[in-house]
């Protein structure tokens, strides 16, 4: 059992994880799936808006090709915000995400004063950027090292920032062939920066449970979702694996729903599923070209993935499906972050998302 609550209520105000004999009968995405028709797109002219921020009045912030963020407001105004007001020039797909030629924000979240920190895939460094494009590079370098494929970040509820680094390998592609575990998660406190746990086969998203007992961890090349006891100062014990051992794509983002779900996006396969709290995989959404999947699947098995047998395995909705966000007022809006879509398709779900640390921090700034 997970993130149960004695009051009934999380820490965030929200119903806590339901009892166990009720989880299952209860839960409301037994039976639900997204409805096509009710999708609308947020945004246009976006460039590979592979993360997502929400905040409480309507403005969503999206990881930018061009080196920065793009705001874009309640009304649908938007605004790419780039250091100095400079944006990269604009390059072809696998020059700038398979080379990692020039800066390429991927992931990100809200530091406590609004500022952002951002996992520089591009430039293997973790940068603080501020809302008007000042940025400064917190570091490229663990231990002596360089840190690898910075991939995401997240910040607690304690204020600690968890860094995932996919691979050490140059270049980074052949990881997923190789099946190579040297993915790692860095913790960034007080006392600096430190590899709290490796091993990983592509680490990508980390997420923690209502109660943050339990980080959760996307290893990618591996198929599968992991997770670990957080202890009090940071440690990361008792690994295993939650959900399949082997999932139906390559996991790649992941959120909360205040029920326990974990949902979770399959890139290049380009479904939507769910993890319930026992594990059970539901099917969300289904965007997939069952054939190029096919072909994609054949090749992981085999080892013999290339990049255009990679290219070819996506849908139309948000191509290379790769991270999602709860936003809207009601956290019940869901926002679908992507590689190589230009705009964010959104529905309405049955069940409110876990809120992120920021969200009632920047309600409280509301006025």
């Amino acid at each position: 059992m997970i993130g149960i609550a004695t009051n009934g209520l999380s820490a965030w105000g929200v119903p806590a994880y339901p009892a166990a004999h009720n989880m299952d009968k209860n839960n409301p995405l037994r039976g639900w799936q997204v409805d096509r028709a009710t999708i609308r797109h947020v945004g246009r002219d976006l460039q590979r808006p592979e993360c997502v921020l929400a905040e409480p009045d309507g403005t969503l912030w999206a990881a930018d090709a061009r080196g920065g963020v793009m705001r874009i407001d309640a009304d649908g105004m938007q605004s790419l915000i780039t250091p100095a007001g400079d944006a990269a020039a604009s390059a072809d797909f696998e020059t700038r995400y398979g080379q990692s030629q020039g800066s390429l924000p991927n992931g990100m979240a809200f530091l406590a004063n609004g500022d952002f920190i951002i996992a520089n895939w591009g430039s293997d460094s973790v940068e603080v950027m501020t809302r008007d494009g000042q940025v400064r590079r917190l570091f490229d370098s663990i231990d002596g090292r360089p840190l690898g494929k910075a991939n995401f970040v997240m910040r607690d509820r304690r204020g600690r920032m968890w860094l995932t680094i996919t691979t050490r390998m140059r270049p980074w592609t052949d990881s997923i062939n190789a099946r190579a575990k040297d993915g790692y998660i860095a913790l960034i406190d007080e006392h600096g920066v430190r590899i709290v746990a490796d091993g990983f086969e592509g680490t990508n998203e980390v997420r923690m449970d209502a109660s943050e007992q339990w980080l959760y961890v996307v290893e990618s090349n591996a198929r599968r979702i992991s997770r670990l006891r957080v202890q009090d100062d940071g440690t990361l014990t008792g690994r295993e694996v939650f959900g399949p051992s082997a999932l139906p794509g390559f996991p790649d983002g992941f959120a909360f729903d205040a029920f326990g779900n974990l949902w979770v996006t399959l890139v290049m396969t380009d479904k939507l599923i769910a993890l319930t709290p026992q594990g059970d995989v539901l099917t969300l959404l289904d965007d997939s070209n069952p054939e190029a999947t096919r072909r994609l699947d054949e090749h992981y098995a085999a080892r013999t993935l290339t990049p255009e047998i990679m290219a070819a395995a996506a849908g139309t909705l948000a191509p290379w499906m790769a991270s999602l966000t709860f936003g809207g007022a009601d956290l019940r809006t869901v926002y679908l972050g992507s590689l190589r879509g230009s705009t964010l398709p959104s529905f309405r779900a049955p069940v409110a998302g876990l809120p992120l640390t920021h969200w009632n921090e920047h309600r409280r700034h509301t006025p």
